[in-house]
């Protein structure tokens, strides 16, 4: 379950989550965390934490103009405090995902399926295989994909799968190929949340295991029957025996070896 905006300050920030936010959220949670303490010691981590999504220039020179071109290329200004003797003015702007190489396994949760259909269909025309492995392994990690190649005129064949995966949510992408036509259909996957185990809870299991343990071992006085049964069970005779047993039980004459042509050469030396 993804946490609500109003949830997050700079201490429950992450790479991830940040990119909930807009610029105004990042001016906000600055100047509720401007009276913490460890502000200060914590400041380059949360900068590093915001410019995973954010670019974020400091204007030098505070002047309608300059404020004005900084605007003018999508940037919000505001003023941020450091401590109670130091202040700068921020020029912050959402980093765009506009091409394959601008997903991120932490941002890819953050879009749409019809963002991410928007951002293939800007990056290339040679069809899903044409992704590297690791641009491909991103975007599986927050979406279900699927691909066909058809004819054009079998594409939406009533009952076929273009319709079927339409009707389940699926957004579809169309790259021309000729006659042919490659559909790429993408539907984002639904977060799970995995269940947190309690302290306690954890404590609990842990003696019951060892409960467990102690109920399949055996009593002591069973333990030393069990091994005097073991020498109770060891025949030296038998031992002797099978381990000296002759491993060929053929008499040497009906071998099939060259046995003279052996002694032969014996002789010579």
């Amino acid at each position: 379950m993804r946490q609500e905006k109003k949830a997050l300050t700079l201490k429950t920030l992450t790479k991830s989550n940040v990119w909930d936010l807009q610029e105004n959220d990042i001016f906000r949670m600055w100047e509720s965390a401007e009276k913490d303490a460890d502000m200060k010691d914590n400041m380059r981590h949360y900068l590093d934490v915001i410019k995973s999504a954010f670019d974020i220039e400091e204007i030098k020179i505070d002047k309608p103009e300059v404020i004005k071109k900084y605007e003018a290329r999508g940037f919000k200004v505001g003023q941020v405090r450091f401590d109670e003797d130091s202040k700068a003015k921020w020029g912050i702007k959402k980093r765009p995902i506009l091409r394959v190489t601008d997903l991120t396994y932490e941002n890819i949760r953050h879009i749409s399926a019809a963002k991410l259909i928007e951002v293939l269909d800007r990056n290339f025309g040679g069809g899903w295989d044409s992704l590297s492995q690791s641009i491909k392994d991103i975007i599986e990690s927050g979406f279900d994909i699927s691909t066909t190649t058809l004819p054009k005129d079998r594409l939406r064949k009533p009952g076929g799968m273009y319709e079927k995966k339409v009707n389940d949510g699926f957004e579809v992408l169309e790259i021309a190929k000729g006659l042919w036509v490659e559909a790429i259909f993408a539907k984002a996957k639904p977060e799970i949340e995995r269940p947190r185990m309690k302290y306690d809870d954890l404590e609990d299991l842990d003696d019951d295991k060892d409960l467990d343990n102690e109920e399949d071992l055996p009593e002591e006085e069973d333990r030393f029957e069990d091994e005097d049964d073991d020498e109770d069970d060891y025949d030296e005779d038998k031992l002797t025996e099978e381990s000296y047993r002759t491993t060929y039980e053929t008499d040497p004459e009906d071998l099939n070896l060259e046995a003279e042509g052996m002694s032969d050469e014996y002789d010579e030396d």
